[in-house]
């Protein structure tokens, strides 16, 4: 079984950038939006597929073609032992976008059921991939966040935090003129973050993916 980390925040906190440090050559993204990532050398590191079998990357947004992606990663990509699925939360919004003007409800269910099978088969891989899902948080009027998705009628359906052991969010503090970007481990009164008792020293992390990959890792091999 794989291991799937579900990171949380808003647009512009810091998740994209999270991946600086990933080796990429044992790193695979599938980028859904096709965005530029925000650190130098981007674009050289995480190159499309398309034939080309040490490329790293495809860009997707339906089920369909992710799901392929994912099989494809565990079962012909033995070389790579981390997968980035950024940014998650436009996989269920170009679906309603593409589907708007279908009448009925089915369409919220099926939708649901297309993110929740995502994550599934990021779960169900080998046990030496690790899966990240990067995704946009939301926020209610009492400051309580949770992860965004297209609304009340799809949070009816799925709880997509409760699919995960840990959580991620992204936290940005400003002060003396500077701007740092962490990542926290464990809820905050307001957030759904968590962790296992013990895997994270502090609850605030850098956000960096390879330092959360090399603390998954030792914990899991208990300690060393």
């Amino acid at each position: 079984m794989g291991n799937a980390v579900l990171v949380l925040g808003k647009s512009g906190t810091g998740k994209s950038r999270s991946l600086i440090n990933l080796n990429p050559a044992t790193t695979f993204l599938i980028n859904v939006n096709g965005k530029d990532l925000p650190f130098p050398g981007g674009r050289t590191k995480y190159v499309k597929v398309n034939g080309n079998p040490k490329g790293n990357m495809v860009v997707a947004d339906d089920h369909e073609s992710i799901f392929k992606a994912i099989n494809y990663v565990d079962k012909e990509r033995k070389d790579v032992t981390v997968g980035v699925i950024d940014d998650f939360q436009y996989v269920m919004a170009n679906e309603f976008m593409r589907r708007s003007k279908e009448r009925g409800y089915d369409k919220f269910t099926e939708i649901a059921d297309h993110a929740w099978g995502i994550v599934r088969a990021c779960n169900s891989c080998r046990d030496s991939l690790m899966w990240f899902i990067l995704s946009h948080s939301d926020e209610d009027v009492d400051g309580n966040t949770k992860c965004k998705t297209i609304g009340r009628m799809l949070d009816e359906k799925i709880c997509l935090e409760g699919m995960f052991t840990i959580v991620l969010n992204t936290a940005v503090t400003h002060l003396d003129g500077k701007t740092e970007y962490r990542f926290e481990t464990q809820n905050n009164g307001h957030s759904v973050a968590k962790s296992p008792e013990g895997m994270f020293t502090e609850f605030r992390i850098p956000n960096d993916l390879k330092f959360v990959v090399d603390a998954i890792n030792t914990y899991n091999n208990g300690g060393k």
